[in-house]
């Protein structure tokens, strides 16, 4: 069954899921008021941590979002580490230190990511904590950037930040099981910052927007071209991602005809979903391309994105960490 189905539009399975979703509300708010009460231990460590995250399933746009925010506390002087789950990754033993060439079958697709674009040490592990213990211990941070854990209660955070779709927003507004949240949307009263991706509106005043960069190729990413040389062809074009729809809408607004092959987020690809019968462009995103490029061919392009956020956003990002730091978390 295709949950987006029921989450996204009025669904008569909506009604008879609801009892689920207010039992799945309960145990979250009294799981979180847990934590906050001290009968659940939750961890700390010596230096700031940031948290991105979402209340919704599926994607938002966190690892773009992620990546910029390495990027820029790293030009205003700060040391980052990222920390993340590692979301599909089967590595045998965890905490997993992860470089430009690193198996996306160990950690994660978009582990690969962050790694190749913030320029900042990244750890993954499915307990965060453990993650930074060995950032600590091996790299000079004196920041952690946490990717996706909203919900790891186990890991004290000193800056929340929850990106939100800014097309599909929050669904039917419902809990898991009936609707796509994670945790009630009174929870995101008590976050730092709102972004949204892709619109701005009166109450989300930090709008984040992705700009295309120029395609790649898989089998050698020193070969580029611009998307507009695929102008009025037909391509293929593949993704594995939360919201597939944004992708194929992006490349058809390119002026681009498309084959659509939509796989489910994190899909871990054969050689023969990505080949077909002609001889036409294959185009995918980039966290796609990171487990497609063993077997890829000539014709196998990715579309690399980067976010931009506003100015005011950075300067208010700052001053918090300033208010921070002078509370008595001392950056070294």
């Amino acid at each position: 069954m295709n949950l987006d189905k029921i989450w996204y539009n009025n669904h008569p399975l909506t009604l008879a899921l609801l009892p689920l979703s207010w039992l799945f509300c309960a145990a979250v708010k009294i799981r979180r008021q847990a934590y906050k009460m001290g009968l659940f231990h939750c961890q700390r460590v010596p230096i700031p941590v940031i948290v991105v995250g979402n209340i919704t399933i599926g994607g938002t746009g966190k690892t773009p979002l992620v990546i910029w925010l390495g990027q820029f506390l790293k030009q205003h002087g700060f040391r980052p580490g990222i920390v993340s789950r590692g979301y599909g990754g089967k590595a045998k033993t965890w905490p997993q230190r992860v470089y430009h060439d690193t198996d996306p079958d160990l950690v994660g697709d978009e582990p690969i990511l962050l790694v190749r674009h913030s320029s900042c040490p990244v750890v993954v592990a499915p307990q965060r904590f453990n993650a930074i213990q060995m950032l600590l211990a091996e790299c000079d941070c004196n920041l952690i950037i946490c990717d996706d854990g909203l919900q790891h209660y186990a890991l004290h955070r000193d800056i929340e930040i929850v990106v939100i779709d800014g097309i599909r927003r929050h669904g039917n507004r419902h809990c898991l099981p009936a609707g796509p949240l994670r945790e009630p949307l009174s929870r995101l009263k008590k976050v730092d910052f709102l972004i949204t991706k892709s619109t701005s509106t009166l109450r989300y005043k930090f709008s984040m927007q992705y700009k295309a960069k120029i395609l790649r190729g898989l089998v050698n990413e020193d070969i580029t071209q611009p998307i507009e040389i695929f102008r009025g062809r037909r391509v293929h074009a593949i993704a594995g991602i939360g919201y597939p729809a944004l992708f194929f809408n992006k490349l058809r607004d390119s002026g681009l005809k498309l084959y659509c092959h939509e796989f489910p987020d994190h899909y871990r690809y054969k050689k023969e979903d990505v080949y077909f019968n002609d001889d036409l462009p294959v185009i995918m995103t980039e966290k796609d391309a990171v487990k497609c490029q063993y077997f890829a061919g000539p014709q196998h392009w990715y579309l690399p994105i980067e976010a931009h956020l506003p100015n005011p956003f950075g300067k208010r990002l700052l001053n918090r960490l300033q208010g921070i730091i002078q509370n008595g978390q001392a950056i070294t």
